[in-house]
């Protein structure tokens, strides 16, 4: 029996998995915790499993870093061992992973349908695979290509510097450097509240009026997810300018990103996006503007504009990953 997990800072979701004679996954059972409702990951153990389980492997995508196979993770009061899981769990084959290692493992056994090609003028070739995932937070993962296979290697590249490329993102950045004094990450506008900040942003630079009907900043957390869902919907649907241009400008940045992610890891073998946002704004994603964004690197265009973009629409990707990993 295998184990899998998608360990996050609002979600943990667990899977038991079987591989019939084809070699296929087959998932016995699934289920979801609201993770901050519990003081350990091991309460949330204790409930999924039962008695008489007999895993054979274990493998979990987290939300943090991973240090010697020991996590604490980003948003919870948690700390995963492998080791005392190993114990626990009664088998030696136990792994964690950053979770954007195992949505890049996700992603790489996903069937077609699940994957939407951005760039029309995709060339397929072998080679690194960059993976970048805008959520909650901002991920960031390399598919390193051996020759034979890809290996994941887990970054933390979603909190390196922003950098600006426009006079309007020149203006972006001396914005967001007076909310956040200390350091400006790519993750403070390429996340959910990313569209809060830059609507904020949008607000304050006179771009155009507010709408009566989004909350305003200091809004309690409670209903920060709901601003920034409209915010996302009134521009998608073309009801508010300023909304409008937030998923214009996020679209922008998105590429720009993961156009500077592929240039770091070569990634010739393409590019894979991840996360909860990109599907909810697919249409964007799908626009001439994204491809434009990402392949603006001067010399290094027409290397780009090869380049395979898929946009991923399966959400259970890190599960999937963390169940394939040891047959990887």
């Amino acid at each position: 029996m295998i184990l899998a997990g998608d360990i996050g800072g609002t979600k943990t979701v667990l899977g038991l998995y079987t591989k019939n004679p084809q070699g296929t996954l087959q998932c016995v059972r699934e289920q979801t915790f609201a993770s901050n409702a519990y003081p350990q990951f091991d309460d949330i153990l204790a409930i999924f499993l039962k008695s008489d389980s007999k895993i054979d492997t274990a493998c979990f995508g987290i939300a943090g870093p991973i240090v010697d196979q020991r996590c604490q993770t980003t948003n919870l009061p948690w700390i995963i061992d492998a080791r005392e899981l190993a114990t626990k769990l009664g088998t030696p084959k136990v792994m964690l992973l950053n979770d954007l290692e195992a949505m890049a493992l996700g992603i790489l056994n996903s069937a077609a349908s699940d994957l939407v090609e951005l760039n029309p003028n995709a060339q397929t070739k072998n080679g690194n695979i960059a993976v970048i995932a805008a959520g909650t937070g901002l991920g960031q993962a390399i598919l390193h290509w051996d020759g034979k296979r890809h290996q994941p290697i887990a970054t933390e590249g979603g909190h390196t510097d922003f950098a600006s490329q426009t006079p309007q993102q020149d203006q972006l950045l001396c914005y967001l450097r007076k909310q956040f004094t200390d350091h400006v990450s790519w993750e403070r506008v390429l996340c959910g509240d990313g569209f809060g900040h830059l609507y904020d942003f949008l607000l304050a630079s006179g771009f155009g009026p507010a709408n009566q009907t989004i909350p305003t900043a200091d809004t309690n957390s409670a209903t920060v997810s709901d601003r920034n869902a409209t915010i996302s919907r009134l521009g998608l649907n073309n009801e508010d300018p300023v909304c409008i241009e937030v998923v214009r400008l996020f679209t922008e940045l998105y590429a720009a990103e993961a156009g500077n992610l592929a240039l770091k890891c070569l990634s010739t073998g393409g590019v894979f996006i991840g996360g909860g946002i990109g599907p909810k704004i697919r249409p964007a994603m799908e626009s001439e503007h994204f491809l434009r964004a990402f392949t603006a690197k001067g010399r290094f265009k027409n290397l780009l504009s090869q380049m395979s973009i898929k946009l991923s629409l399966n959400p259970s990707a890190p599960l999937i990953g963390a169940a394939n990993y040891f047959s990887e």
